[in-house]
């Protein structure tokens, strides 16, 4: 998706050869510009699918899914990391280790939200070694519903998360690849033109 990959470049900061920084645009600061588009891709690459519910893990992958489920006309559910005086029981629990926070959390779903007949599309902000998407695809299957599909903003195509998925069999749609970060330099995958950030 050029546009996502002209943020990244002009607006997005290597910080190592694995960290891209890009809270300029996704995930703390967010162009809303940028992240309907997003979600009409995924949208348009995903509406054959038969998709009834949108699921993302708080707080980054909230705005690229928010736009994708309304343009699929279905909700969106975000699985919670913080523990909630509301959200206490019936629920659907797995654990994420975050790369870029050096922790595990705990995130849960109501039951309520997700049941067997639903076909449910993934969306996160990242791939990199695909720990947020196994734990939501666990609590898809707790549910005893369909993964339909993965839909991943910005994928490290460098780090493992991609393959690992692939080989469970799961339809990842990633709008940027990246080959690359090393020297400071965003690479694409499909692209071999380096730029410095």
């Amino acid at each position: 998706m050029e546009q996502l990959k002209k943020a990244i470049r002009e607006r997005g900061k290597v910080l190592s050869d694995e960290v891209l920084k890009v809270d300029t645009f996704l995930n703390h600061q967010v162009d809303t510009h940028l992240m309907a588009e997003v979600g009409k891709e995924f949208a348009l690459r995903f509406k054959e699918d038969g998709i009834t519910k949108v699921l993302t893990i708080e707080s980054s992958g909230i705005a690229p899914s928010f736009m994708a489920a309304t343009d699929l006309g279905v909700p969106l559910i975000f699985a919670r990391k913080k523990k909630s005086l509301t959200l206490t029981d019936n629920l659907l629990v797995s654990q994420v280790y975050s790369f870029t926070k050096q922790q595990t959390n705990d995130i849960s779903v109501s039951k309520d939200f997700l049941t067997e007949d639903d076909r449910v599309l993934i969306i996160d902000d990242f791939l990199a070694n695909g720990q947020a998407a196994f734990g939501l695809i666990d609590i898809v299957k707790q549910a005893g519903a369909h993964v339909s599909g993965i839909g991943i903003v910005i994928e490290k195509s460098f780090q493992p998360g991609r393959v690992k998925l692939d080989e469970q069999g799961y339809r990842v749609e990633s709008l940027a690849r990246l080959h690359s970060l090393e020297d400071g330099k965003v690479t694409f995958l499909d692209e071999t033109v380096s730029v410095q950030s």
